[in-house]
């Protein structure tokens, strides 16, 4: 069984900067793809940003330029550092890994407010 632990969740104001981290319980590059998601009440979770086990990257176009997605292979870690944060960032943030099965973190509350 896979776990995915994220931390670095919290409340920033507006034009401010959070790091989110993500640790799994095995090899990082075994899966084809790790990430983040995000959803809001009464949404469904959408893509924010993705790295593949190649190193390809895929960001959601309102974060591109503010977010920037990284693996530490060597820590099986996969972070997301979001800077220029706007109020409509405020979301639960999953960790998301893929190998033919779909795994979640537990998700972490960002909130970003005055």
């Amino acid at each position: 069984q896979v776990q995915l632990v994220e931390s670095g969740g919290g409340l920033v104001q507006p034009g401010g900067s959070l790091r989110l981290s993500c640790k799994a319980s095995r090899d990082i590059l075994s899966f084809s793809a790790v990430g983040w998601y995000r959803q809001t009440p009464g949404k469904q979770r959408v893509l924010v940003a993705t790295i593949s086990n190649g190193g390809s990257l895929d960001y959601e176009d309102s974060v591109k330029g503010r977010f920037t997605i990284s693996r530490d292979n060597a820590k099986n870690t996969v972070d997301l550092q979001m800077s220029s944060l706007e109020p409509e960032d405020t979301a639960v943030y999953y960790c998301l890994a893929i190998q033919l099965v779909w795994y979640w973190g537990q998700g972490t509350q960002v909130t970003v407010s005055s």
